[in-house]
């Protein structure tokens, strides 16, 4: 049984540190700069930490295709025309077995950076996520470091047959690469022949600009051509190949892996890699980027994950609610939907691919998610994430180049981020240089994320939603508010959370059946609001409602202290219903 709740802090360390604060639209390594490794010191880790982070999730380490010219490390150039962005997708993956070059003050010394950057990380008492990216590779996928004995991806692969279960990737045979977009005349061109896949299950040779053009898909026996016909024994190839890679990095010590774009490699490779992987490395930690609810249970159950990412459910309801789409009571549905796997499912309000919370495309408010982030890391016992910057309000208004002006923060420029650049602060991590509302929100998640991490009640405690019999009661919006309840022992939360833009004063009803099912005994308490720091005397009844007040976009954890009867003890509990009426 674990002592606290899973809370990540994602992190684009070639972003993070980056000091640059006048950089141009698709500017170049050398023009903008990039952020390195080395500059995760203790006390930047200890600063994250204290955030309310236990594990830290390292985006984009791994080394992948880039238009900086890194040859004279003996590292093979790139072509221009299959790279997205100047800095490229860190989702292009050039070299499985390498650390990304820009992220090192000495790139010759690049995986000693990272070996190093692993023992700061576990000496600050977080542990490491690693991106492990199974569907796809850049174009031109290389390992120029690789492990003696290891054969690069595609050595031996007949490039005659479209589909064999011995080869790494699909081929287009006798058609050379030909996509609907320029790249480049003469020695200039990008030349592939025969053409590959693309990496987002394009089996043509001519893909557009909106596939994912930088990247080949890779072969798990799966005949997509053949009306997905697996083919499964003996081994295919791809999957002990890509074993190894995990076992690899579980040696350099990463504890985690997030596995990018899970679903779209069968789940029965999954079973194969992660119960290896654990016969060695029990507590490494598997965790699925998954956007299909009805494949939920199968890549837990058959695939062996431990958490997936509830994408397409608590965080689609939230931003739904947010933008005044759907009512606060779907969320009800939610929990519903992954009853019995909630505790695997990992909730976020932002990562890299998702619109920053502040941003004019989305909120346009970093205070309106508050309510959301107390729903998403204390309604459950799995996983909470946060993303860099996040927590300072970070609006992403930035037009870096290949992203565009569109909400996120880009993973394909050299490029700095404003309000990280604020607080990282030339590695002081102070708060001097923030706004007084980036103080107060940057205190808010610290006050949230470590109530989720450490009370025993969200950790390991029984949930109850109130919504059901709260739909008709005048004193509470089910459309804009929602309440429920966590216990433990002893100890109860009764948490409220408010979408609307302007304060109420709830009265929440909780049903005679939360009394029953929780073991809580009615009477007035000593109550402690765990964000505010409030305290109240607070009457738990199935008679009478729980008082909460909220402000805009506010929410409240309210902590009681139970006594010790048993609900058993028919004879107390009837004399106390009594007393009540």
């Amino acid at each position: 049984m674990t002592d606290e709740k899973i809370i990540i802090y994602q992190v684009l360390p070639r972003l993070f540190s980056n000091m640059c604060n006048s950089c141009v639209p698709n500017g170049s390594y050398a023009r903008n700069g990039a952020g390195k490794l080395n500059h995760f010191t203790p006390k930047v880790l200890q600063e994250i930490k204290k955030l309310g982070a236990n594990y830290i999730w390292y985006t984009g380490v791994i080394e992948h295709a880039t238009k900086t010219d890194y040859s004279k490390y003996g590292i093979e150039p790139d072509n221009k025309y299959v790279v997205k962005g100047e800095a490229g997708s860190p989702y292009a993956i050039k070299d499985y077995y390498d650390i990304d070059p820009d992220l090192a003050e000495e790139p010759l010394s690049r995986m000693q950076e990272f070996e190093a950057l692993v023992a700061r990380t576990h000496e600050a008492g977080l542990k490491v996520v690693l991106d492990f990216v199974p569907n796809h590779v850049a174009r031109r996928y290389h390992s120029d470091v690789a492990p003696e004995g290891v054969e690069d991806l595609g050595a031996h692969d007949n490039k005659e047959m479209h589909f064999s279960p011995s080869n790494n990737f699909y081929y287009i045979p006798r058609q050379a690469f030909t996509p609907q977009f320029y790249i480049g005349d003469g020695d200039d061109r990008y030349f592939e022949y025969p053409a590959k896949a693309t990496g987002n299950d394009c089996f043509g040779a001519f893909p557009n600009e909106y596939d994912w053009y930088e990247t080949v898909k890779l072969n798990y026996g799966v005949d997509y051509t053949g009306g997905h016909r697996c083919c499964f024994d003996p081994i295919p190839d791809t999957w002990y190949k890509m074993l190894d890679i995990l076992l690899f990095w579980c040696e350099k010590g990463v504890d985690a892996f997030r596995c990018d774009m899970a679903h779209m490699v069968p789940v029965e490779f999954w079973n194969f890699a992660i119960s290896r992987v654990k016969e060695s490395y029990p507590a490494v930690l598997f965790i699925a980027e998954i956007y299909d609810l009805a494949l939920y249970r199968i890549y837990i159950e058959k695939g062996k994950f431990d958490y997936l990412y509830d994408k397409v459910g608590l965080y689609d309801k939230l931003k739904g609610i947010l933008c005044y789409q759907i009512s606060a009571a779907q969320l009800t549905y939610c929990w519903q939907a992954v009853e019995g796997i909630g505790g695997n499912m990992l909730n976020f309000l932002e990562n890299h691919d998702e619109q920053r919370f502040a941003s004019d495309q989305f909120a346009g408010d970093a205070f309106k998610a508050i309510p959301a982030l107390v729903v998403s890391s204390m309604m459950s016992t799995g996983p909470m994430m946060i993303y860099f910057g996040q927590e300072l309000g970070e609006k992403a208004d930035d037009a870096e180049g290949f992203s565009g002006r569109d909400g996120r923060t880009t993973i394909f420029d050299y490029w700095s981020v404003p309000t990280v650049r604020q607080w990282y602060d030339g590695g002081r991590c102070s708060v001097t240089k923030l706004t007084n509302k980036q103080k107060k929100l940057r205190n808010l998640y610290k006050t949230i994320l470590n109530i989720a991490r450490k009370e025993p009640a969200i950790v390991r405690g029984t949930f109850f939603d109130l919504m059901y019999v709260n739909g008709e009661n005048r004193r509470f919006n089910p459309h804009r508010q929602y309440a429920f309840l966590r216990k433990y022992g002893n100890e109860l939360l009764v948490i409220a959370v408010n979408f609307d833009n302007r304060p109420v004063t709830l009265g929440i009803n909780i049903p005679q059946h939360a009394f029953d099912y929780m073991k809580i005994y009615p009477g007035e308490y000593d109550a402690d609001e765990l964000i505010a720091g409030d305290t109240a005397t607070q009457t738990l009844s199935p008679h009478e409602p729980f008082v909460c007040s909220l402000s805009e976009y506010g929410a409240a954890v309210w902590k009681i202290k139970l006594k010790n009867f048993s609900l058993r003890d028919t004879e107390k509990i009837k004399k106390y219903k009594n007393i009540l009426k």
